[in-house]
């Protein structure tokens, strides 16, 4: 099988995975073209090939999201992202899960861009596959639960109340 692009292998086994890998290949297939119309540097792991994280929800499920640095995210269509840090060894840390709705997709980028500064974000994930603003929802809800359930693992205090 001749695999000159990197998700050639992916879609030929289209018969085991169904949607999930043609939705992929359309990931993919953007982020491909918002890197090449971008015009701000890239980190060179980033430059020739978009790079894929999956992050798991609370249910199980994986979700797959295009990796953009804070600086060279392409403009975004409504889309649920995770705005990460990554150290320099390579660590990456969720620091928020959320949804852009605009239908300009430059108000999208700057609410993005306006939040990462704000949490010290240098990378952004974005998932594309969610069609509707439903889905969507469920998706952020499902890995805000999934990644954000450990910081919540204690009951906050008990207010205490003088008579």
């Amino acid at each position: 099988m001749k695999q000159d692009r990197p998700t050639a292998g992916v879609t030929d086994r289209v018969d085991v995975m169904g949607m999930v890998m043609r939705a992929i290949e359309s990931s993919f297939g953007f982020a491909q073209q918002a890197l090449q119309q971008s015009s701000a540097p890239q980190r060179p792991e980033l430059r020739d090939k978009p790079a894929f994280q999956f992050w798991s929800g609370v249910s199980g499920r994986r979700y797959v999201h295009t990796i953009f640095d804070l600086i060279g995210c392409p403009r975004v269509p409504a889309c649920t992202y995770v705005l990460v840090r990554c150290d320099a060894q390579g660590r990456r840390s969720p620091l928020r899960i959320g949804t852009v709705s605009a239908e300009a997709w430059s108000l999208n980028l700057a609410e993005i861009r306006h939040r990462a500064a704000q949490l010290g974000a240098n990378e952004v994930h974005v998932h594309l596959i969610a069609s509707d603003a439903e889905t969507r929802n469920k998706v952020t809800s499902d890995l805000q639960a999934g990644l954000f359930a450990e910081f919540n693992a204690e009951p906050a205090a008990a207010p205490v109340y003088l008579c």
